[in-house]
C-alpha cells in the first residue's frame, strides 16, 4: 500500500491516492496530497473550498452540488474549476474516501450516471 510522508508522520493512500483513513487528514496532508497531484500551493481561496468540501461531506454524508460550492465559500461561479481544474483532485486533497462510479460520473459532468 502507497504510503505519504509528511514530516515524521505516514498515511496511508490508495494506488489512486485516497487517504485510506480519512481521520488522518489535515492541512499538512493536503499539502501533500495536492504536490502529488500537481498542484504548486494551496492557496487560501483553495483551502476554503477544500475545507467546505471536507466539512460538508463530514456532516452529510456526500459532496455539495458543485454549483453551491463556490456561492458559499463566496467565490467566483467557476472556482472549482479555476482553482481545480477538476472536483475530483478537491474531493482528493479533501481527504475524502475514494468516491463511487456515481459521484464520479457527476464530478465529471455525466450527471452521475457512468
Amino acid at each position: 500500500m502507497p504510503v505519504l510522508i509528511i514530516g515524521n508522520t505516514k498515511v496511508n493512500i490508495d494506488d489512486e491516492g485516497y487517504l485510506e483513513n480519512p481521520a488522518e487528514w489535515n492541512e499538512k496532508v493536503a499539502c501533500a496530497i495536492a504536490e502529488k497531484e500537481g498542484i504548486e500551493e494551496l492557496t487560501e481561496d483553495r483551502m476554503e473550498i477544500i475545507r467546505f468540501l471536507r466539512d460538508h461531506y463530514m456532516k452529510y454524508g456526500f459532496f455539495p452540488l458543485l454549483g453551491s460550492i463556490c456561492k458559499n465559500v463566496h467565490q467566483p461561479k467557476e472556482c472549482i474549476k479555476e482553482e481545480f481544474m477538476s472536483p475530483l483532485t478537491a474531493w482528493k486533497v479533501a481527504g475524502l474516501p475514494k468516491p463511487n462510479r456515481q459521484v464520479v460520473g457527476y464530478l465529471r459532468g455525466e450527471g452521475g450516471v457512468v
